[in-house]
C-alpha cells in the first residue's frame, strides 16, 4: 500500500497528516519525504540518520577535438540545454533532462555524459519508522529526479506514505506516480477551494483513487463540503480548528502523541484509506 498526501497549495497541513498517520500506524512503515526544495518530516520525526547518499544525473560534456559544430544535438534536445550556432556547442546544465539524445544523435561522437550533483537523500529511523527525504542543492532548477531517487529506495514489502510537494506541477505528477491511493489536505477558504479544483483535476487525470481531508474544518466556510458533495468526492476527515494542535505543531510535536484524544481521528482516517483503494476507483471521472 501506498498512500500519498498531497494538496493544492502550501501551508494546508499536508506533512501534519502525513506524519501523524505514520506514527498511528502501529507497525514498521515508511515515510517519504518528496517535498525535496523544502523537506520538514524530519523535524517531527526525529531519529538516527543511518544513511546520506548523494545523487547525481547525468549531463553532457563536448569533446571539442571530435566536434565540428554540426548542430544535430541542439536540434534534438527539445528543452534547449545543448545549443550549436555553427561552433562548439554551449551546454545549460540547469535544464537538461538527462535523456542522453544528444549524444546519441552526434554524428562524430563528440558528447559524453559526466555526473552534477543535484542533492542527498536521507535516511532516518525512529520508533518504527522509516524516513526517506531528499534535499535538492540549492540552484538546481529540477525536481523530479531527485523524487524519484527518494521513491526508488523504499521498500516494496512494507507501507510506504508519501508526503508530496505543494502544487499539481511536475514535482507532485512524479510523486504521485505509482501511488495507491492520494489524500488531497485542504482548507475551508476561497484559495482552498481553488487550489482543490486543481488538485482533483490532477488525480482525475492520473486515474488515481482520492479523497478530501478539510484542515481547520470550522474556521472558514462550507463551500469546500459543497463542492465535495457535488463532485462525489469522499471527504475522509475534519480536522477541528484547535489552538492546540497549531501549538503543537509549532513545537515539532505530534497531535497523536501530545493531543491524545486525536488518535481516534486519525485512526479513523488510516482505516479509510486503507479501504479506500477499490472502493475509491468508484468516485473517479
Amino acid at each position: 500500500m501506498i498512500l500519498a498526501i498531497a494538496s493544492g497549495k502550501g501551508g494546508t497541513g499536508k506533512t501534519t497528516v502525513a506524519v501523524n498517520l505514520a506514527r498511528i500506524y502501529g507497525a514498521e512503515i515508511q515515510i517519504a519525504d518528496c517535498d525535496v526544495e523544502a523537506p520538514n518530516a524530519h523535524l517531527f520525526l526525529p531519529g538516527a540518520r543511518v544513511r546520506t547518499e548523494t545523487i547525481t544525473t547525468g549531463v553532457p560534456q563536448i569533446d571539442e577535438s571530435r566536434c565540428d559544430g554540426c548542430g544535430e544535438c541542439g536540434a534534438f534536445c527539445a528543452y534547449h540545454a545543448i545549443v550549436s550556432f555553427g561552433t562548439v556547442p554551449l551546454v545549460f546544465p540547469e535544464l537538461c533532462h538527462s535523456c542522453g539524445g544528444c549524444a546519441m544523435v552526434c554524428p562524430r561522437q563528440a558528447i559524453t555524459e559526466v555526473a552534477r550533483r543535484i542533492g542527498v537523500v536521507e535516511t532516518v529511523r525512529t520508533d518504527g519508522i522509516t524516513l526517506i527525504q531528499g534535499r535538492l542543492d540549492i540552484g538546481v532548477a529540477m525536481a523530479p529526479p531527485l523524487i524519484r531517487a527518494v521513491t526508488a529506495r523504499l521498500r516494496t514489502d512494507r507501507p510506504a506514505i508519501l508526503d508530496a510537494p505543494p502544487g499539481t506541477s511536475c514535482p507532485v505528477v512524479t510523486t504521485l506516480r505509482g501511488a495507491d491511493f492520494v489524500v488531497l489536505v485542504t482548507e475551508p477558504t476561497p484559495f482552498g477551494l481553488h487550489d482543490l479544483e486543481l488538485a482533483v483535476a490532477l488525480v482525475r487525470e492520473l486515474g488515481l483513487p482520492f479523497g478530501v481531508v478539510i484542515n481547520r474544518a470550522d474556521a472558514g466556510d462550507d463551500r469546500v463540503h459543497a463542492y465535495c458533495h457535488a463532485q462525489d468526492i469522499p471527504v475522509l476527515l475534519a480536522i477541528p480548528d484547535d489552538r492546540r494542535i497549531a501549538e503543537t505543531y509549532s513545537r515539532g510535536g505530534l497531535i497523536v502523541d501530545v493531543l491524545p484524544e486525536y488518535r481516534e481521528l486519525f485512526r479513523s482516517l488510516l482505516d479509510k484509506t486503507l479501504a479506500a483503494p477499490l472502493a475509491g476507483r468508484q468516485v473517479r471521472r
